[in-house]
């Protein structure tokens, strides 16, 4: 893997830490009340096609920077029905 290759995998990674900031929000404030599903269901839709992108083409940097961040939008959809407002 060269440098860039790194980079992006890197930046990548580290952008989908976001996701996880709104989880522990989510869960620290007991309350989804503020989370927008519809944007999380499109930001996993859109993360899944560019995932499925990076496994046709073999980029690990695509790859792996998707998995990440669907996990993170993942987190988020499950703490927004662990709490959403009853």
């Amino acid at each position: 893997m060269g440098f860039l290759s790194i980079l992006t995998t890197i930046v990548g990674m580290g952008m989908s830490f976001g996701y996880f900031a709104q989880t522990i929000k989510i869960i620290k404030n007991k309350s989804a009340q503020d989370v927008s599903l519809i944007t999380y269901l499109i930001f996993g839709l859109g993360i899944v096609v560019w995932l499925l992108y990076g496994i046709s083409i073999k980029d690990t940097p695509i790859i792996l920077s998707n998995i990440a961040a669907l996990l993170g939008a993942l987190s988020v959809m499950g703490a927004y029905f662990g709490y959403k407002k009853k």
